[in-house]
């Protein structure tokens, strides 16, 4: 299987970046994964909240495919603990998904559009991260989740 996490707009942050990247090299250890960044919407000034969004959602569709399994990291999705996650995970790997896209998006949320093409919808948690810290964190959940997996001595229960 291929973990794709889709995000909009690069890190302005190196120490963000370089968490991202390392989790990423971890993470290939188990399956290949990558990061997506998908340019920021320009002249946002004159957009509205939903303007903004609905051109984010169409860059974001674009990068889909039929047969993508689209899961949005969403403040109103389904909270996990970090072994329920794993779960999630290998049963994903087991239905034979090829591709997992976790999409991380703007900051007015998505679209109904992407709403529509999701199969899914997870939170890290009830509270606000900033989009950037998010890939990091979500990197560094979908690591530990392959060392839950291969029961490893990376995750402490």
């Amino acid at each position: 299987m291929v973990i794709e996490l889709l995000v909009i707009g690069k890190t302005d942050s190196k120490e963000v970046a370089a968490l991202v990247e390392e989790y990423g090299r971890r993470v290939n250890r188990y399956c290949r994964f990558a990061v997506t960044a998908l340019p920021d919407v320009r002249n946002t000034r004159n957009l509205t909240a939903r303007q903004q969004s609905t051109l984010e959602g169409e860059a974001i569709l674009r990068q889909t495919a039929d047969g993508d399994c689209v899961v949005l990291l969403d403040e109103r999705g389904e909270e996990m603990r970090s072994v329920e996650f794993a779960q999630w995970l290998q049963k994903r790997m087991n239905s034979g998904v090829k591709r997992l896209v976790l999409v991380v998006g703007g900051p007015y949320g998505f679209s109904e559009a992407v709403y529509a093409r999701a199969d899914g919808r997870l939170s890290l948690s009830r509270m606000t991260f900033s989009h950037q810290i998010v890939r990091a964190i979500f990197a560094e959940q979908i690591y530990r989740a392959f060392t839950i997996l291969r029961n490893e001595p990376y995750h402490h229960e």
